[in-house]
Order: C-alpha cells, then structure tokens, then sequence
C-alpha cells in the first residue's frame, strides 16, 4: 500500500534519553524502511547521543518550544508521508504503520492519532481536564473534526506540512495544525490508539497553568484570525447590548418628562454604541480579507 513512498519520521523531544531508544525502535519494527529524524530542543542529558545509538538521524533546534523543532523539521525534511511523534513513549508507536494506512486509505492530508483514556491517564490532574475543556471549546469554536486536538502523534501528507505557516512556538503547535485543516476543510480523519502514561523518572515539559494559558490566549487569536466576523461581532453586539440596557431608563425618564437629566449616562451610551458599530465592520471587513488569505492558502496546498 505504501512501499513505494519515502517516510519521514519526526521526533521532537528534549530531555528523553529514557524513553527515546524504545520509541525508535518500535518505529524501526512497524515501518522498517522509513527514515528516523530526531531533533534535539537543548536535552540537558543524552538524549542526542541515546537516539544516534538507536540508529536515529539526530538534529539540533536550538530555539525552545515545539512549535520552533516543528517548524524547522517540517522546511528540512523531504517526504511523501510525514509521521510525528513524542519521545516520551506515550504513544503506541508500534503500530505506527496503522496511521500510514489510514492516511492513504481514506485520501486524507492529516490523520490524528486520537488517545484513548488521555483525560484519565495524565499524570497530573490539571492536565486531564485541561484536556477535556480545551477539546470542547474547539468543537464549539472552530470545528467538530477532532476529539483530541493536543495529540502530538499524527501523519500527514507532503502538501499539508510543506503549506502549513507553522506560526506557534510552543505546545500551541498541535492547536495550529488542527485549525489549519479546519479552516482549509481539509480531508481529515481520527485512528485511536491506546495512551500510556510516561515511565517513572521520565517528567512532562508541559505547565499545567502557564502552557494552558498560551493554548487558550493561541485559540482566542486564531478564533480571531480564522473567524473574525464571530469574534469581532460577539464584541460589537455585546457592547450594542450595554449601550441599549443604559439608555433604556434616559428613554424612560425623557418620555416622561421631556428632558435629559443624565447627560453623561447619554454620551456614555452614544459613545459605546459608535464602538460597537466600528467593532462590528472591522468584523465584517475583516473577515473578506480573512476569506482572500484563505484562498491564497488553499491555492499554495493545491500547487504543493
């Protein structure tokens, strides 16, 4: 099905000389003739010297974040199918020829290697309902194509990786790349595989708080960017709203008495109403450049 196609396997990992041998040679049984790549983001143990020992191609990121080891391994390496991959043996690596069939079988350009028991396994409490929140507000935002938009563990298509920007720096890569085939209606599709929590000694680089908040501020901005009418004419109208609920008791008060008392309430009013109306065009203008950049992006993934 696939013997006739180059493999890339990318490995962004940092810190996982425990974990990294048995993840590559999981891939080496499931895909013997796919190439290895692992990219070191500054691991302070042996994490270069463990995967070159394994038979890995090992390369250097320099600049932290997954995003920054993403986006050069995506402008570096040249493939017909992609898969990426943590190092932390979390995933079920030793089936990793199931992604690749699924990937050509249903013709899609992304396939997500959604976790089973994700929310239940995590090591940390904060991580799991992280996960569940962070699940639900993209479904409702941007899109129902996935169930699991933070897995790290997915194949993809020649023209997905060489057209995707690859903008984030950090772990808010895996919510670009989901929204980057939401917004282009890209084929898309799911395989589950079982999730296994890290071996001990083996710790998460991921910040319960701190790379929620980053995820969460990347989700805002790209609702932003992707979906600018809703984002900006939720503001508008909510601020329409306001501007309607204060001069409802000067309307009152002037049907009554034929004044205006409360003059600077009044202005309040007309000044919150002028800004929502701007809010609201800035949305709608927006979003026809929104709809431009997008078809400039659809016409570059179609030529890729």
């Amino acid at each position: 099905m696939y013997e006739d196609k180059s493999i890339a396997v990318l490995i962004p990992c940092m810190n996982e000389a425990l974990t990294i041998t048995r993840v590559i040679e999981d891939i080496q049984v499931s895909l013997p003739n796919a190439s290895i790549y692992v990219y070191d983001n500054n691991s302070t143990d042996d994490t270069a010297k463990v995967a070159t020992k394994a038979g890995a191609i090992v390369r250097e990121e320099k600049r932290p974040g997954k995003g920054n080891v993403v986006r050069r391994m995506f402008s570096e390496i040249e493939a017909d199918i992609y898969i990426m991959v943590d190092g932390d043996d979390t995933y079920d690596a030793k089936n990793a020829q199931k992604i690749v069939e699924e990937l050509i079988k249903t013709g899609s350009d992304m396939v997500v290697g959604a976790r089973q028991g994700a929310s239940e396994k995590h090591q940390r409490a904060g991580h799991a309902a992280g996960n569940r929140i962070f699940n639900i507000i993209y479904a409702v935002l941007l899109g129902r194509e996935f169930s699991d938009i933070f897995s790290g563990y997915r194949a993809f298509t020649r023209r997905f990786v060489k057209s995707f920007p690859a903008l984030s720096a950090g772990f808010e890569i895996e919510t670009e790349l989901s929204v980057h085939a939401s917004q282009l209606r890209l084929p898309v599709s799911e395989i589950s595989f079982p999730y296994s929590d890290r071996p001990d000694g083996s710790e998460s680089k991921l910040s319960t708080f701190k790379d929620g908040i980053k995820i969460m501020k990347t989700i805002i901005v790209l609702l932003k960017e992707y979906k600018p009418i809703y984002f900006f004419g939720i503001i508008g109208l909510l601020g329409a709203l306001l501007s309607v609920a204060l001069a409802i008791p000067i309307f009152i008060e002037f049907t009554k008495t034929g004044q205006v008392m409360k003059i600077a309430t009044a202005i309040l009013c007309t000044g919150i109403m002028v800004i929502s109306m701007l809010t609201i065009t800035a949305g709608v203008i927006l979003d026809s450049i929104r709809r431009f950049r997008a078809e400039m992006k659809r016409l570059f993934y179609n030529i890729t």
